[in-house]
This record gives structure tokens, sequence and C-alpha cells, in this order.
């Protein structure tokens, strides 16, 4: 049984409450929406949604067309990095044989958006080996816009101007990665990129971890922001006690942490495994994935 992908779209809105319902509605007419995760601080909407490929593509499609028609960045602001309205887009394969049609559908996606909406699309992930939404986002959408204007890069699809309302929109096929938050109990964002600086992987730190240190106004207190791209190679618990261990010898506490979306039931599972000293235990040995397994 074939499975379906999975996409989970970034949108540029964190407040506006009819804003979230127009695009959940817009993204819940053609597949399956399975949660929505709003933060007033990063002013960011993480949806999760599966499909098939048509269903997909004509799903985002229209996310992107409400968002481009009801998100003005000459007006938004917001803690999390962004380059457009709806933000980054990515298809995720559940099933490792499936890759091939996540990065066919992401490119009928990009395609598409460049067409028919006339935005700038960029490509990353296993879409563009190399490319991150952190190498279009450094400095915003004016700096993408100079090393546009530049030749230092160009949209892969769409116009090579970004929209002056909607900006560019981040496409691509990736793993399915964690969006994990450790919140600290102090304002000092300086705390919080440190300790950031140390757990990612371009410190030094977790293979596959990238990490920002962010101050959230509203909430009052400063957060540790982070992407675990393979939690294999980077388990949760083990990333979640390094923050604390850094925390603390800057005298510092952690607060509580954040799931951003959804995450896979393997990771849940080498967490719980590991807390509960259970020696060798691994997804395998839950039983609705086992079952699951057994079906497809």
């Amino acid at each position: 049984m074939e499975l379906p992908l999975e996409s989970v779209p970034n949108f540029s809105e964190g407040r506006d409450a009819g804003t979230i319902d127009v695009l959940r509605s817009a993204l819940a007419a053609h597949t399956d929406v399975l949660d929505v995760h709003s933060d007033a601080d990063h002013n960011r909407s993480v949806f999760t949604l599966v499909g098939d490929d048509t269903s997909l593509v004509e799903a985002l499609l229209s996310g992107v067309a409400c968002a481009r028609e009801r998100i003005d960045l000459r007006s938004h602001e917001g803690a999390h990095p962004r380059i457009g309205a709806a933000d980054v887009v990515p298809i995720v394969a559940l099933d490792p044989r499936d890759r091939d049609r996540a990065r066919d559908c992401a490119l009928r996606l990009a395609d598409r958006i460049g067409v028919e909406l006339d935005l700038p699309v960029f490509l990353y992930g296993e879409s563009a080996p190399g490319r991150s939404p952190a190498f279009y986002r450094r400095g915003g959408p004016a700096e993408l816009q100079r090393r546009i204007d530049a030749d230092e890069l160009r949209p892969d699809y769409g116009p090579a101007r970004l929209d002056e309302r909607a900006g560019g929109v981040v496409v691509g096929a990736r793993r399915p990665l964690i969006a994990f938050n450790v919140n600290l109990a102090t304002d000092d964002v300086e705390v919080a990129r440190a300790i950031a600086a140390v757990v990612r992987e371009k410190g030094g730190g977790f293979p596959g971890v990238r990490a920002l240190g962010l101050f959230l106004p509203r909430a009052g207190h400063a957060q540790v922001s982070m992407n675990v791209e393979d939690y294999e190679a980077a388990a949760l618990h083990e990333i979640v006690q390094r923050v604390e261990g850094e925390a603390r010898v800057r005298g510092v506490g952690v607060a509580g942490a954040e799931l951003v979306g959804l995450m896979p039931a393997g990771a849940a599972a080498a967490a719980a495994g590991a807390m509960l000293q259970i020696e060798g235990f691994n997804a395998s040995h839950v039983l609705e994935l086992r079952l699951l397994e057994s079906r497809t």
C-alpha cells in the first residue's frame, strides 16, 4: 500500500486567527490537515498535511495563493527569520522508497507557484543539495533581493524579483525532521544564542541539528529553536540534556520544551526507551508501529 506524502508548510502569520483559519480551509479542501501550530512571538504557523501527489500540489498551491493575498511582509514582524508570506514548503516522503515521488512533487509545485502565482521560488533540501532555508533567509528579503540583483543567485522558478508583499517561497523535498524548541528561564537572548551555537552541527554539536537563539517578547523569555534533521543521529533526550547542561553552566534554568508540529513515532520511542533504560529498545518494539509495518 502506497503511503501518502507529507507537507509541513510554514506561513508567516501566527497572530491573526482569521488568516490562520482561511489558510487551514484552503489546505483542507484538498488534503487531510493533521496539525496546526501557531506562535505569536515567532508570528508563524506550521501546518502538517498529508495527501497523494496531485492533492498535495493543489492544496499547497491554494495555501500559497491565500498567503499571498492575506499576509503583507512589509508590516510583518516576528522572532523567526523569513523571506516569504508562504516562507518554506517542504515535501516529505514518509517512506524512504518514496523519495523520488517527493522530489517530483516538489518540482511540480515549484513550477506552478512560479507560473500561476508569479512568485519567485527557491529550491532547497534534496531538491537543491547544500542549500537550506537559512541560505536564503540570511539578511531577510532585502538582502535576498540584493543577492539576486548582483547575480549571486537566481530563483529556480518564477520572476527574478521578490513580490513586494509576499516575498518568495522556498520549496523542496526533505527527510522527516523534528522542529523542537527549548525555553529558557531568562530573557537574555545572548544565553540562548550561546547555547544554540554549541548544540548546532555547524558549531561542532549534534549532527543534523540547526539551532537559533531567539527572544520571545510576548512570552518574556529566550528560546533555543531547533530543527533536528536526523533524529537517529541526534536523539531528542540527549539534545535536551545538553541544553540543560549548557544553561546550568550559565546560571540559567530550562522552563520547558515545545514540539512544533508532529514528530516521527520512532523518535518518541527512542527517547522513551532511553529514559526508561530499556536495553536495545527501538521503534520495532512499539506494537502499533509493528502492526502498521505489517500492513504496508
